[in-house]
């Protein structure tokens, strides 16, 4: 062993190098196991196949091997000791090469049953500059198929929690311009300070970076190895002169979001100006990855119960002062629906309906769409050609326009609902309450239309009295309705819906909220939140009174 590399194990937490190990360093561990083809070098004859549960011994001790062989940069040695030696080999000696990482110091934490947690301190080195690239991760130990020796799974998170099958690590002169993005203000947006927008700044800078006047620098980074998926920029050897790219977000507005959903453990919520259809806030929760406010597909709930109203007014069927009702249950081609708690509205009004978020009222009073033989389809069209919903939004950044298909059956009478094949993200139910309080449907963009050379989706108007219609029932939900609590020390003119959604074989629904307050409406969706109130209302009221 060569001097200065040491081996520690300290009350159950073993390190792999205490001092460091540099690449063209020894493994520290004699005996390096075979991949799950190969024989091992422990002994000359073939050990017997191993079966049952891995032990925390075998664990430990192939952990060590391939971390060590890893740290030394020996991919060949440390590919052998995973399950799929032949892709992790490349991916290892990428890392290696492709990274420029010249020394690796990787410090396990304690397993936890055949997960080991551990710390990575990467110094990378091009062009004569060399930083530190610091993270963590994890692997797992599984038992071959074939020899049943203990191996580490491979999957390429272990090497870095954000590299996928598709990417590679890479240094060197960055792809694209360096940016900064900025709000309406001008103030600036960091991923440190807001960090949902990190994924939405990277991908400004890959689509609009040349654009903006930037220059490239010099980066590690993951490439993902498509056109229509930002690179993941990891660390900044040489710093390129950053282009300035405007945006619409409102950082005030933005800090709100961010903090309000912060609550939950996934969530998101986006807000939109109704009289410009620009974005003011975007946030989600976990902040990092997926941005599930501009791209979930998920059911609405009743927050779609304001399409359904306004394809109610539209198709003659009752306006907001019409008598509707609304019994415990209602009957669609031999299904049963109910309201919560089975509840009814004698002698009620549409609004009442509206702003009790009555299922039933919103599925009996439409059979007379059936005699018409357009109960399949008059949602669909109403969602797309007043709400936007499933046109080509270009707003700037990757994001769903929303799905309001034509079905059958049952289906049908859940759509209605916002059940059924209905998708939306927050962004698309922030919109449609927009387009109640602006009248009409403008599509929500990030950055002007300059980036990109991109055009706006558009649709038709609400016509006056559709329009007044849906904000006198927004506005009776949200101030003597189930959005009424949520709402109440939001400023007015103000409406609101609320929404919850059945998904599968959840125990609790999730929650929905939408709302408006003055020129700034927004949704947010609550996982397993349950009511819309409950959960997502108070995170919409949050960013409306940053408004």
């Amino acid at each position: 062993m060569r001097s200065g590399a040491k081996v520690a194990v300290v009350v159950g937490v073993f390190a792999v190098v205490a001092g460091g190990v540099g690449y063209g360093g020894y493994n520290l561990w004699n005996g390096v196991t075979g991949g799950d083809s190969t024989v091992s070098t422990r002994n000359e004859a073939a050990p017997e196949k191993r079966s049952g549960p891995v032990t925390a011994e075998e664990t430990t001790a192939v952990s060590k091997e391939f971390l060590a062989a890893w740290a030394a940069g020996e991919s060949d040695k440390a590919a052998q000791l995973t399950n799929d030696p032949v892709t992790a080999g490349p991916v290892l000696l990428a890392y290696k090469e492709g990274a420029k990482v010249s020394k690796a110091v990787i410090t396990p934490g304690t397993p936890v049953g055949t997960k080991v947690p551990f710390t990575v301190r990467a110094t990378v080195s091009y062009e004569g500059v060399s930083k530190e690239l610091s993270y963590a991760s994890e692997l797992t130990v599984v038992r071959g198929q074939t020899t049943g020796r203990p191996l580490v799974q491979w999957k390429p998170t272990v090497l870095h929690p954000k590299l996928t099958a598709d990417a590679t690590l890479r240094t060197g002169t960055a792809k694209v311009a360096s940016v900064k993005a900025v709000d309406r203000n001008g103030v600036e947006l960091t991923k440190e300070k807001y960090p949902s927008l990190g994924v939405i700044i990277d991908t400004l800078r890959q689509r609009y970076g040349a654009q903006a006047g930037g220059t490239t620098g010099v980066e590690t980074w993951i490439d993902s190895g498509s056109e229509s998926v930002a690179d993941i920029p990891l660390l900044v050897l040489r710093q390129g002169k950053p282009g300035t790219i405007e945006t619409t977000i409102d950082a005030k507005v933005q800090a709100a979001a961010e903090k309000a959903v912060k609550a939950y453990g996934q969530a998101s919520v986006a807000a939109v100006e109704p009289s410009t259809g620009a974005i003011r806030a975007v946030a989600n929760s976990p902040a990092e990855g997926f941005n599930a406010a501009f791209q979930g597909q998920q059911a609405p709930g009743s927050t779609m119960k304001i399409v359904t109203a306004a394809m109610m007014m539209q198709q003659g069927v009752a306006m907001p002062g019409s008598t509707v009702e609304c019994p415990p249950t209602a009957q669609w081609d031999g299904y049963t629906f109910h309201n919560l708690k089975d509840f009814e509205i004698n002698g009620g009004t549409l609004t009442d309906s509206f702003r009790r978020s009555c299922n039933t009222a919103f599925i009996k009073a439409i059979t007379p769409l059936k005699a018409k033989g357009i109960h399949n389809t008059a949602l669909g069209t109403t969602a797309r050609d007043s709400f936007g919903i499933g046109l080509d939004w270009q707003v700037g950044v990757t994001a769903g326009d929303g799905s309001v298909p034509a079905s059958e059956s049952v289906e049908t009478a859940a759509s209605y609902i916002g059940q059924g094949k209905i998708t939306m993200s927050a962004l698309n139910v922030a919109s449609l309450s927009a387009t109640v309080q602006n009248g009409g449907f403008l599509q929500p963009y990030l950055v002007a239309k300059k980036y990109g050379d991109r055009e706006f989706a558009t649709a038709d108007p609400l016509s006056t009295g559709v329009a007044k219609g849906l904000r006198t029932m927004m506005n009776a939900a949200a101030t003597n309705g189930t959005a009424a609590e949520a709402m109440a020390g939001v400023p007015s003119p103000k409406g609101a819906k609320t929404g919850s959604a059945e998904v599968g074989n959840q125990a609790t629904s999730n929650s929905w909220f939408t709302g408006y307050s003055g020129n700034l409406a927004a949704a947010a969706v609550v996982q397993a939140g349950g009511h819309g109130g409950d959960a997502a209302g108070p995170v919409v009221a949050q960013v409306l009174k940053a408004g």
